[in-house]
């Protein structure tokens, strides 16, 4: 079984981290979310639960408007093949959430750590993130040097990476 929610913030607790949660109508893009998230502070996140077709695994954590191209990212992180996006069962399988509600606190679910994380350097360049905590209708606020401490506590040691930058 996933992780609840419940599990999340008393991991969170435990590693002496500090978010609020504000409760929101489910939301399933970043168009949503923008017309409906009020005044929360500090960057927002869009997620990328990618699969190439090796079957390796990436979850990319990018600043909401970061424009992300597929086909000259993948040169950057390895990728064999083209990538695409992860099945809504592979994602339930690894991140234990649905689609629309991919989260980097999803990677409490990821014992295996079958997920490669990227952060994205921009993202991670502001004080506080907003992030869905393992569902889509709220949003946590947490710092963004507690989100890689949450990443770390998870057994994952993220790539920060700038997502604008040309492919080498």
């Amino acid at each position: 079984m996933p992780a609840t929610e419940q599990q999340l913030y008393s991991r969170l607790e435990s590693l002496g981290l500090d978010w609020t949660t504000a409760e929101h109508p489910p939301l399933h893009t970043v168009a949503e979310s923008k017309a409906l998230r009020g005044e929360l502070d500090g960057g927002h996140v869009k997620n990328l639960f990618l699969r190439d077709k090796n079957k390796r695994l990436w979850l990319v954590v990018a600043e909401e408007d970061r424009p992300v191209d597929l086909k000259a990212f993948r040169k950057r992180i390895g990728a064999r093949g083209s990538l695409s996006f992860g099945s809504p069962e592979l994602l339930m399988e690894v991140l234990g959430v649905t689609p629309g509600a991919v989260t980097p606190f999803g990677l409490i679910n990821d014992a295996d750590r079958r997920v490669t994380v990227i952060l994205d350097e921009g993202l991670m360049e502001h004080r506080l993130v907003n992030i869905h905590p393992l569902r889509n209708d709220a949003t946590t606020t947490i710092a963004g040097a507690d989100l890689l401490a949450f990443v770390r506590s998870c057994g994952h040691d993220p790539q920060i990476m700038d997502l604008e930058a040309a492919p080498d």
